[in-house]
């Protein structure tokens, strides 16, 4: 049997430097982290952080890194905890298609947390740090052959705890030893339910803060010499067999390991809510602008893409088409792709309390279906599009539009006026009112990150 997956990742995450890192693949990390600040600051204002923030003036510690926004120190896993759930907030966070992630969420408050732990870091090891948790994250999550409704794991937790051990591991500079003790020690930790999903529950946008938390405590525990699990994921109780049955292809994670990095396939949301509803929401809105529709236009709206699309986002019927939680919009395609066609915009103002009870959109939600085409489902079975909509009108004609790639992934980017906007959504919505210059200060810390002296001045720019 060939050495365990584990020891080549130790080796990958403790040895990593800037220098190593191809062009390609900065831009990638950089383009993950700015994202991944963006959603932070509006997550300041999501249900359960405040929740979060009081817990944890209760449990005290060491005060040593800063929650984003609130600026309030606590011990390193704690306030990496808290800065995951905030990026992950809205669901308006980085996604591997592929590897079906979060990343970001996890690996940067990870790595943030950690580097505020040791005092500051250079710019340029926060970001090898950094590269090499969205790798690992990533890889693992390509490594694996059964998808996480199939599985009922999350995996941005569930693979998280990884990704957060490399990277806080790389920021506190453990040896491939500690480092490899420290990957066995997250297993040790890992979880994350799909249930999370289907009972809508605020757990949802706090599991992947497990993770990160998991993978603090991980690296700590290791710098202090506590040996973990040696053979991680191919032992005879490996993490493979344990959580995915042996499902998986190591070839996923090997394969030009510190050449080619994952994260450059990452993909972005325009809008705030689940990967799924994304192409939906973009077939609307350029249906809407294609044909000139008024709301009043329209009698009835077919969405035809994959089983896995509708399994995401259309059932069951009656809770996709009258959300009544925020969480329960945001994996709702029939409530999304409305307010597309009602308001011919999408943004953190849809996913509210007040938000989800406007009589308008869910009047049009309610005309909306979600139909499993069967070429599309063959052709395109693990994609999150094409799509096509289909528009039955008042006056009789059917209107009919086709999407084959949606905003925001590698084939069709975000641009820059998009990631823009995107930020300004997100400081609308912090919680408490951001200095007027944020974006551009954060955009240029990440922009000249290598060249950081001390890496803490991005949580600075970060604070109310």
């Amino acid at each position: 049997m060939s050495q365990d997956i584990a020891f080549q990742l130790a080796e990958h995450a403790s040895s990593l430097h800037f220098d190593d890192l191809s062009g390609s693949a900065v831009e990638a990390t950089k383009k993950d982290i700015f994202d991944s600040l963006s959603t932070g600051i509006a997550g300041s204002s999501a249900r359960g952080v405040k929740e979060m923030l009081e817990l944890a003036d209760e449990w005290g510690g060491n005060p040593v890194s800063r929650v984003f926004v609130f600026g309030k120190k606590y011990p390193a896993h704690v306030a990496a905890w808290i800065n995951t759930v905030m990026i992950h907030g809205y669901d308006y966070d980085d996604t591997h298609d592929v590897a079906m992630l979060h990343s970001g969420s996890v690996i940067v408050s990870s790595a943030l947390a950690a580097a505020e732990k040791m005092g500051g870091v250079r710019g340029s090891d926060l970001l090898a740090a950094i590269a090499a948790g969205l790798d690992i994250h990533c890889r693992l999550g390509l490594s694996a052959t059964v998808g996480i409704v199939e599985s009922g794991w999350i995996y941005t937790q569930l693979l998280g705890v990884f990704g957060a051990a490399a990277a806080a591991g790389r920021v506190m500079r453990l040896d491939k030893e500690e480092m490899l003790n420290a990957l066995g020690i997250a297993y040790s930790q890992a979880g994350g339910s799909y249930q999370a999903i289907t009972d809508s529950a605020w757990t949802k946008r706090m599991q992947p803060g497990f993770a990160s938390k998991a993978g603090i405590i991980a690296c700590e525990m290791a710098k202090k010499g506590v040996r973990g699990i040696q053979n991680t994921f191919e032992g005879k109780y490996g993490f493979y067999k344990v959580y995915l049955h042996n499902r998986y292809n190591p070839d996923a994670i090997r394969a030009d390991l510190g050449v080619k990095f994952a994260q450059e396939d990452m993909a972005f949301k325009p809008w705030p809510c689940g990967r799924p509803n994304q192409p939906s929401i973009n077939v609307a809105l350029e249906a809407r602008k294609k044909f000139n529709l008024k709301p009043n236009m329209v009698k009835r709206v077919d969405i035809l893409m994959n089983e896995h699309l509708y399994v995401a986002g259309c059932v069951p019927e009656k809770v996709r088409k009258h959300p009544t939680t925020i969480v329960e919009s945001q994996f709702s395609i029939p409530y999304s792709a409305a307010c597309a066609l009602v308001h011919g915009r999408v943004g953190l103002s849809d996913f509210t309390e007040e938000g989800i009870k406007r009589t308008d959109v869910l009047e049009m939600a309610a005309k909306i279906n979600g139909v499993i085409d069967e070429r599309l489902d063959k052709e395109y079975s693990a994609k999150v599009s094409p799509v096509i909509i289909k528009i039955e009108t008042t006056s009789g004609a059917v209107l009919e539009h086709r999407l084959d790639v949606t905003l925001g992934c590698g084939e069709k980017p975000m641009t820059d006026a998009d990631i823009a906007a995107k930020m300004d959504d997100c400081i609308a919505f912090s919680a408490l009112p951001m200095p007027k210059d944020t974006a551009e200060k954060i955009r240029a810390l990440v922009d000249g990150m290598e060249n950081l002296e001390n890496s803490n001045d991005i949580v600075e720019a970060m604070q109310a």
